[in-house]
């Protein structure tokens, strides 16, 4: 430690440290904040912060690497990430570990929203708790008193390098015919401070009419959180993607494709940066057989609804798609198979490969960068013993 105190004081100016410092990995520079008080102060300066993430992120990106992108899946009280290898030339899939994160908390959990290196853990069965975790720098927060009937997700704030998490609770009505309530909140982490926010799309008429919203966690794509809604009487007529915009907290509403069918469910993903909707449980029989499709619409352009384009991928012999994991970069759709495989499709060749057998508890196809945020709000609370029906690990 002395060395470098010595190499940062001396030999090289401030500009050139702060620059070397954001190439390091974050376990690195938790250990070298106790190097000197101006390398403490650089490495908890919210610039800081902001630009070490912004290379991170830089530097995982599948164009910059051999690979497909990430693959994050939870095994024996850990969490794990992967990289997917393979090429939309060949038909085989595999991953290859990378690393191994200890989960600091012995809880079961059947949910999780991931964005930018941070996780929402939704325990199971629900305790009316919610975590969430910075697995790069092992610390976590409890939320607790979260209502039993609710459904939230988390984004990244870009200009601010901040996170929020929305969460909209449940309140159902035992009055025949009577919508149920619901009510939104916004947790914001440089503030640690959750807010109303109101609840409502003046352009949508039949609004006051939605029954139901989607119960899993919402997907941000595009700067804006992402769920479906569904009105007393389920049809896609009247289906619509809610989306919560993270900059100025407005809903607003995003039109289903107008040749949609009756396809009752779907899950949202986020296709090569667009919008998308999965429907991979769709059957057919013909002579006592029963053949599988997956259906796939992609929002070409945000928005705007006569974008929206649709493939559809015959699926391989041996049963349906149990679970949708997600997509790479390079456009393979990677899903959990009944054979207990990962099996990937190319959406743009509508081609099909079959990967390795996965013995895994959970599964999240995403991006994968590490954070420094959280050590930050962990540290100010620690210090100022601010809790506020918050927990600290």
């Amino acid at each position: 430690m002395s060395k470098l105190r010595n190499l940062s004081s001396e030999l090289l100016p401030h500009d050139v440290v702060f620059e070397i410092l954001t190439r390091l990995p974050v376990k690195s520079l938790i250990r070298f904040r106790c190097v000197s008080k101006s390398w403490y102060s650089t490495i908890t300066d919210p610039i800081f912060i902001t630009k070490h993430f912004n290379h991170n992120k830089a530097k995982s990106l599948p164009s910059n690497n051999n690979h497909n992108g990430f693959l994050l899946y939870i095994c024996k009280k850990q969490m794990c990430t992967a990289v997917c290898n393979g090429d939309p030339k060949l038909t085989l899939t595999t991953t290859t570990e990378v690393s191994r994160f200890q989960i600091p908390f012995t809880v079961y959990f059947y949910k999780i929203s991931f964005c930018n290196g941070m996780f929402l853990i939704y325990p199971y069965p629900r305790d009316r708790r919610i975590y969430l975790w910075n697995p790069s720098i092992q610390k976590f927060k409890i939320f607790a008193d979260a209502p039993t009937d609710f459904t939230s997700g988390l984004a990244y704030h870009s200009k601010n390098n901040d996170f929020k998490i929305l969460k909209i609770a449940f309140h159902p009505t035992f009055v025949y015919n009577e919508r149920p309530l619901f009510e939104a909140k916004v947790y914001t982490l440089s503030t640690d401070l959750w807010r109303r926010v109101e609840f409502s799309v003046k352009s949508v008429p039949n609004f006051r009419s939605i029954h139901e919203i989607q119960h899993e966690p919402f997907l941000f794509c595009n700067g804006a959180l992402h769920f479906m809604t569904y009105p007393r009487v389920k049809n896609n007529t009247n289906n619509f993607i809610l989306s919560f915009d993270v900059n100025d907290e407005i809903f607003r509403e995003i039109r289903l494709p107008e040749n949609i069918g009756n396809i009752q469910h779907f899950q949202l993903a986020v296709f090569k940066g667009s919008l998308a909707l999965i429907a991979s449980g769709i059957a057919r029989f013909e002579d006592f057989r029963a053949t599988y499709t997956c259906v796939v619409w992609v929002m070409r352009r945000y928005g705007v609804v006569e974008s929206w384009t649709k493939k559809t991928i015959a699926v391989r012999p041996g049963g349906p798609l149990q679970k949708f994991l997600g997509c790479t970069d390079s456009g393979q759709l990677l899903f959990f198979h009944m054979s207990g495989r990962i099996v990937s499709y190319f959406l743009m060749t509508l081609s099909q490969g079959v990967g390795t057998r996965a013995i895994l508890e959970f599964h999240i196809l995403t991006g994968w960068a590490t954070q420094l945020i959280l050590w930050r709000a962990w540290f100010y609370l620690i210090t100022n013993k601010c809790h506020l029906n918050l927990k600290i690990s």
